[in-house]
């Protein structure tokens, strides 16, 4: 049963784009900072120096995003996001220990949210200072029964926050922009940073003290993101939700910015930053600026009050740790996680009953900042999945979002590290103390390993425990790698079928090339190291990265028949055989045998036809006949790595089927493309309607291809010449034909 299988009768909420992610996204974005903190950074570091900052700190959510919208939209996401996108490409050690830190980290920052407005109503009316825990306790309460209604209720009181806050951003931006002066804009273009006092001494400030100050106010685009469990189309609405929130932020900040440098005096920015947001609010309308401040502190708080508990529930679910069990059933109608959530309100109303009537102190304080490193760390974690993903060309990695690179990942996830170790280096080196120690305790293997005094000692060491690490885990369709036995005998004289090994692995796993040498192995065993020798140097002198495998045995079946048996007892066994195509009628049930006996040990099989292969660099054509998923699915994954390799980098792939009625049309063409939508590939689909032999259909569509695939069956005994007939009249004059069965190890829609 799924981590995430329901009991009947569950009903799941099913949010939009805009509802589920868009909203809860850019309420975070626009925080406190906003209001607090902004003009203190551009009065300091003037308008050069604070739009820099907004960019830096902007490239590294917008990288951020680029690896969420990536991740999301290569796996069906379920609850949990980051949590569950983590842990689906580095592992549940990696994503439990994430998973844990954000629920903590979003549990935690639902006080401080919470405090955050009761300090700025106590600003806006003092008269009501020494109610202050009693106000943080009964919102924490009030906010506890919005959500607790359910996700429905909480984000659409997220919708009435953000028309205040919507209002007192028009409110304040609308003010600067009258008082706008291009001469005041020039006297704050440079930075004129001021001195504190620190440890007793005076210190100045400096571009990443302000940058520090600055970076909590990109953040909160896993908000949304962690709504995942709740979403129609997690696939569709995370990237474009995210990406919008991270844009929408971004222009309102850039413009605060601009509007503050050629507004505001530059010592009243430094002393008075949010007083002077009321002070020249539009149309004297004060009022709105705390209104907005106290929509900005709600809305992290709702955000964080929504997340949390989802996240808990998604690591319950997968049994990552047993003590967290109880949090994984849902309620009825929309898979509420009203458990986690009851923990969140405890944590919350703990945490604010330490804090007591006002200031909660410097480990309060400590605490906050610890919170921003786990989120820093979450980021880093989910750029660090998408690069290793988008670097290890692994051919289940074929995101619907193309607009993603392993560099923007790798730039996100050592920008988040950088990052928490600007603002605070022992709260960054705390938190990753933390984690470090939690994965640990997640993890059931050994961590410890021993360094050899020499690279090939450590090598060695590594790769065995690499080995047997890997023969724990059960194989699965979406980690299939093609991992081929090439039968090539002298590759000298079988280059055509080398080449094609090497194609359809496409770098993306492992070619074996075999060769069996017939006679007595006491005659033969020189021979064999000569053989192997060859191999290698066949494989330096072309540039192929494959491994030898020599036999000796007395007839030509014997051998390849010990090749395949051993092959199959292997750690890293071979999943595809790929043969050149038999015309030895009198040789024809052995190789039907040799077939039986790949097919038995569980291997897919290709037989190569052809005699030349296909001229580089020019836009090439891979037909692929489909007959349903048994072969199908094995012949798309074949072609789509078929076009990884940069001989066939200009070609196309185009999906053919033949239907004999016309009423079928539709539906089998939009079947096709579905299908197509669902593999992530790119061809294009072609239905064939028909009711002539399938050969003459064959050879008028695709003679002109460059290369074709075609299923076929392994015949019983006494069929093999039939069977050859068949398939020779099928190739006849036609190009490089490949024809294949599959095992069913693989799954183009994995």
């Amino acid at each position: 049963m799924s981590p995430e299988s329901k009991q009947n009768g569950t009903q799941r909420n099913r949010f939009g784009t805009f509802t589920g992610v868009f909203t809860p996204s850019i309420l975070t974005i626009l925080g406190v900072i906003l209001f607090m903190r902004a003009n203190f950074v551009v009065g300091q570091a003037g308008f050069l120096h604070a739009i820099s900052i907004l960019l830096i700190a902007k490239a590294i959510t917008f990288a951020t995003a680029l690896s969420i919208s990536a991740v999301s939209t290569n796996m069906q996401v379920r609850g949990g996001g980051f949590y569950y996108m983590i842990s689906r490409v580095l592992g549940a050690d990696f994503g439990g220990t994430i998973g844990v830190t954000l629920f903590l980290a979003q549990a935690l920052s639902v006080p401080f949210y919470i405090l955050g407005f009761t300090e700025a109503l106590v600003l806006s009316f003092p008269a009501m200072a020494n109610y202050f825990q009693a106000v943080s306790l009964s919102m924490a309460l009030v906010l506890f029964m919005v959500t607790y209604f359910g996700a429905g209720w909480a984000l659409r009181v997220q919708f009435v926050i953000m028309a205040f806050l919507g209002l007192a951003i028009l409110a304040f931006l609308g003010g600067a922009a009258t008082l706008f002066s291009t001469t005041r804009f020039m006297e704050n273009f440079l930075p004129a940073y001021t001195s504190h006092v620190s440890e007793n001494t005076l210190a100045p400030y400096t571009f990443w003290a302000m940058f520090a100050l600055y970076f909590p106010a990109v953040t909160g685009i896993g908000t949304g993101v962690n709504m995942s469990g709740d979403l129609k189309e997690p696939a569709r609405s995370i990237p474009r939700g995210t990406l919008a929130a991270v844009g929408v932020g971004f222009l309102i900040y850039a413009a605060q910015i601009v509007l503050a440098a050629g507004a505001y005096n530059r010592d009243e920015m430094i002393a008075r930053p949010y007083l002077l947001l009321q002070d020249n609010a539009l149309f004297g309308l004060a009022f709105l600026i705390p209104l907005g401040m106290v929509a900005a502190s709600l809305s992290s708080a709702l955000g964080s009050y929504l997340g949390a508990p989802r996240v808990l529930q998604a690591i319950s679910r997968d049994r990552i740790l047993p003590l967290l069990a109880i949090f994984a059933m849902g309620s009825s109608k929309g898979d509420e996680p009203r458990r986690g959530l009851i923990l969140t309100m405890v944590i919350t109303l703990v945490v604010l009953l330490w804090a007591g009537n006002g200031e909660g102190g410097a480990a309060f304080n400590a605490v906050a900042v610890l919170i921003t490193m786990f989120f820093l760390y979450s980021y880093g974690m989910i750029n660090l999945a998408a690069f290793i993903e988008g670097i290890s060309n692994n051919p289940s990695f074929r995101p619907r979002f193309r607009y993603f690179h392993w560099t923007t990942a790798l730039f996100g996830a050592a920008g988040s590290g950088a990052v928490a170790f600007l603002i605070n280096p022992l709260a960054a080196f705390a938190a990753l103390c933390i984690a470090s120690g939690l994965l640990w305790y997640i993890r059931t293997k050994e961590l410890k390993i021993a360094f050899g005094n020499v690279r090939r000692g450590f090598l060695f060491h590594s790769t065995r425990k690499k080995l047997l690490q890997l023969q724990q885990l059960e194989p699965d369709p979406k980690n299939w790698r093609p991992t081929i036995l090439v039968f090539s005998g002298n590759p000298d004289n079988r280059e055509l079928l080398v080449s094609y090994g090497v194609w359809l692995e496409a770098g993306r796993g492992i070619v074996y090339l075999a060769n069996n040498l017939v006679g007595e192995f006491s005659e033969l065993a020189a021979r064999r190291r000569a053989a192997i020798r060859q191999l290698k140097k066949y494989c330096e002198e072309n540039s192929v990265q494959a491994f030898p495998i020599i036999s000796i045995a007395r007839d030509r079946e014997d051998g390849i028949m010990m090749i395949l048996q051993m092959a199959a007892s292997g750690l890293v066994r071979p999943n595809l055989v790929l043969l050149g195509w038999s015309e030895e009628v009198d040789s024809l049930a052995s190789y039907c045998r040799i077939l039986r006996a790949a097919s038995m040990l569980e291997m897919s099989l290709v037989l190569l036809k052809s005699t030349t292969l296909p001229a580089s660099n020019i836009t090439n054509r891979i037909d692929v006949w489909w007959r349903g998923r048994k072969n199908g699915s094995l012949m798309m994954l074949l072609a789509y790595l078929l076009t990884k390799n940069w001989e066939w980098q200009k070609s196309s792939i185009r999906l053919l089927r033949v239907i004999e009625d016309e009423a079928g049309e539709e539906p089998a063409k939009k079947g096709l493309e579905i299908l197509l939508e669902t593999a992530r590939i790119s061809a294009q689909s072609k239905i064939i309607i028909s009711t002539k032999p399938f050969m003459e259909i064959l050879k008028e569509h695709s003679a002109d291809a460059s290369c074709l695939l075609l299923g076929f069956e392994i015949p019983d005994e006494e069929e093999e010449l039939h069977w050859s007939a068949n398939l020779e009249m099928l190739a006849d004059s036609m190009p490089t034909t490949l024809f294949v069965t599959s095992s069913g190890t693989e799954d183009m829609l994995a």
